[in-house]
């Protein structure tokens, strides 16, 4: 999800994400006792997506209602399994279950916001002996309905989940969704990504820690460049190199239409997650064999995002 629907952070951060760009409404709000969720939380997400997705391309009957052992969503996105995981696993939950999204995202009138949780409820199961047992969690609707219907279905290398900045794991997101394996690569202005990260960072810091990913390129399969334009602004550019295929089995296309014959690579044995994608695209290619560009010019001076004011980091060690 290349939009800012999680916390960069993992400090405590109760301010309202209030982004808006174009025709683009979001609106994410936690409560105090939990805080909003994270963008490591969102892990929790894309191991339901590839079950779901699993589940679909195997012909069985799919549901928002999945049951699994903590160990099993621990040891998928590369967590410990330790008492101290799984009770990092269930505050993660907490959150996912009390922060609330709404978004013009997918509504066929964009004056409509659809309003939802990222679970609309879980519970705990034990055994006859009163032992923890299993997890139920009912995802809702508006996710489930983007994973089995959406066109765009976006694979993401292990070495995903082995990211511990918070800023890193959402630009490789930012990455995935625009580059797949265009060989010119993309580009986007500073403070553009800065617009669509709701990052609470002030600008200087956030264009700190862009330089310090590309000094250290942790990206899985995309090498990252600094580029300046004509009038001396700071780009962010990238390119796809030699993409792994560990993480999914074979390497796919990053558009496969549902209901083709296509197979996704999904399940345990990798990870396939869905990207619910904006009918209103505003990245401008530029000419052919030249990187294309997203910046201010096309979208960022348009958009407005309410950072709040509760000095949230915008990058965290990995949980």
């Amino acid at each position: 999800m290349a939009y800012p629907f999680f916390s960069l952070a993992k400090t405590h951060r109760t301010a309202p994400i209030d982004f808006r760009m174009k025709d683009i409404a979001i609106r994410v709000e936690a409560v105090a006792e939990h805080g909003m969720a994270t963008i490591w939380d969102a892990d929790v997400l894309i191991w339901a997506a590839s079950q779901i997705v699993e589940a679909r391309d195997a012909g069985l009957r799919t549901s928002r209602l999945m049951a699994a052992r903590p160990r099993e969503i621990l040891t998928f996105t590369g967590r410990g399994t330790s008492a101290r995981d799984y009770h990092r696993l269930k505050a993660a939950l907490d959150r996912l279950q009390s922060t609330t999204v709404a978004t013009s995202l997918r509504q066929v009138n964009e004056r409509r916001m659809h309003r939802f949780s990222w679970i609309n409820e879980w519970t705990e199961r034990a055994d006859g002996h009163g032992n923890a047992d299993g997890i139920d969690l009912i995802m809702p609707d508006w996710f489930y309905r983007a994973v089995l219907d959406d066109a765009l279905v976006l694979t993401i290398d292990r070495g995903y989940f082995a990211l511990t900045g918070g800023v890193e794991r959402w630009l490789y997101r930012i990455v995935r969704k625009h580059g797949g394996r265009q060989s010119a690569g993309w580009r986007f202005e500073f403070r553009h990504l800065y617009a669509k990260s709701a990052s609470l960072s002030p600008f200087k810091r956030f264009a700190f820690e862009l330089r310090d990913i590309v000094r250290r390129q942790p990206l899985p399969g995309y090498r990252l460049l600094i580029e300046r334009d004509a009038g001396g602004r700071e780009l962010l550019g990238f390119l796809p190199v030699n993409l792994s295929t560990a993480g999914c089995g074979q390497y796919v296309d990053l558009r496969v239409l549902s209901g083709t014959d296509r197979r996704v690579p999904s399940g345990t044995d990798g990870t396939c997650y869905q990207e619910p994608e904006s009918s209103n695209s505003s990245a401008r290619p530029t000419a052919s064999g030249s990187p294309n560009s997203e910046s201010n010019d096309s979208e960022s001076n348009s958009s407005e995002v309410d950072r709040g004011r509760d000095g949230g980091k915008s990058s965290g060690g990995a949980s």
